[in-house]
C-alpha cells in the first residue's frame, strides 16, 4: 500500500474498511436492499438502451466532475466526503507513489459515471458493488440475503452457475449489474489505455477482484488484466479519510492532465 494512502487512513486498519454487518449504517443496508431487489436482467438491458448511446450531454471532464460534487455515496460506509474530494484523494495517492500520468488520471475520473444520479437515476442503479446478472449470485456479494426479493430468483436459467453465459466466455460478454463503472467505460473507451479501462469498468466488482468469484466466466486476458484492477483498488479504498484535499490548489495540475487525454468536450 502506498505511503500516502497509509497517511490518509489516519490510524484506521485496513480490515476496518468495507464492514458490512449488523453495525453497517442503515442507509447503506437500505441501499443494498434496493440494489439487490431491482438489479434484474431486464433492468440491465433497459439501462443499457437508455444510457450507452451517450446522447445525454456534451461536457468537459472537469465541468462534469465539479457538477458531481453534489453527491455523497449512500453505498459507502467508509467516507462521507463529496465525490470530487474522493476522486482527488485517489488521484493524489496514485501520484504520490510515482505511477504514470494515465494511472493518476484514472484515479481522478474513475467515479465520474455517478453523474447518472444527478441525471435522475436512483443511487441503487448507479453506485455500490457490481456483480454479474443472468447467472447465480455468489454468496460472497455483500448482503446476499436481499436477492431473495429479486424477480430473477424465479427464473431457473438465471440461477445456474453459468446462467446465460458460457465457460470462460470473457467478461466483455457478461453483463454486470448496471452502474457508474459500465457507463463511464463506454464514455472514455476511445481515450484511455486498456489497463485504465479495466480499472474503470471493474473497480466496483468486488466479488471478482477481491473474493475471486466468477473466474469461470473470465478468459485468460481478463485474468491478466485484473492484476491492474487489483493494483488500483487500494488507492480507491484506503485513500478514504477525513482530510480533504485542496481542490483549488490541485485544479491546474489535473486540468492539464485531463487535456492530455481528452478533447475540450466529450459525449455523455
Amino acid at each position: 500500500m502506498s505511503t500516502l494512502a497509509a497517511r490518509y487512513q489516519e490510524g484506521r486498519k485496513t480490515e476496518e474498511y468495507r464492514q458490512y454487518d449488523d453495525a453497517t449504517p442503515p442507509v447503506v443496508r437500505e441501499f443494498y436492499r434496493l440494489n439487490h431487489t431491482n438489479q434484474t436482467v431486464a433492468f440491465n438491458q433497459q439501462m443499457r438502451r437508455k444510457w450507452l448511446n451517450l446522447d445525454h450531454a456534451e461536457m468537459s471532464v472537469w465541468d462534469l466532475m465539479v457538477e458531481l460534487n453534489k453527491l455523497v455515496d449512500d453505498s459507502d460506509p467508509d467516507t462521507d466526503l463529496s465525490q470530487i474530494e474522493h476522486n482527488l484523494q485517489t488521484a493524489e495517492a496514485i501520484r504520490a507513489d510515482g505511477h504514470p500520468r494515465w494511472f493518476q488520471l484514472t484515479g481522478l475520473i474513475h467515479d465520474l459515471g455517478k453523474v447518472l444520479w444527478l441525471w435522475g437515476e436512483p443511487q441503487w442503479a448507479v453506485v455500490g458493488d457490481t456483480f454479474p446478472v443472468g447467472c447465480a449470485w455468489s454468496n460472497k456479494i455483500v448482503f446476499p440475503e436481499y436477492f431473495q426479493a429479486n424477480s430473477d430468483a424465479a427464473v431457473p436459467e438465471y440461477q445456474t452457475r453459468l446462467g446465460v453465459y458460457s465457460e470462460n466466455c470473457g467478461l466483455d460478454q457478461v453483463n454486470l449489474s448496471f452502474g457508474h463503472d459500465e457507463y463511464l467505460y463506454h464514455v472514455v473507451k476511445n481515450y484511455m489505455p486498456e489497463e485504465a479501462l479495466y480499472m474503470i469498468r471493474y473497480h466496483s466488482c468486488y466479488p471478482i477482484h477481491r473474493e475471486g468469484e466468477y473466474e469461470y466466466l473470465m478468459n485468460e486476458h481478463d485474468k491478466a488484466m485484473f492484476d491492474w484492477v487489483r493494483k488500483f483498488n487500494p488507492y480507491d479504498l484506503y485513500s478514504k479519510g477525513n482530510t480533504k484535499p485542496d481542490a483549488e490548489k490541485l485544479t491546474p495540475y489535473y486540468q492539464e492532465l485531463i487535456a492530455e487525454y481528452f478533447p475540450a468536450k466529450i459525449r455523455w
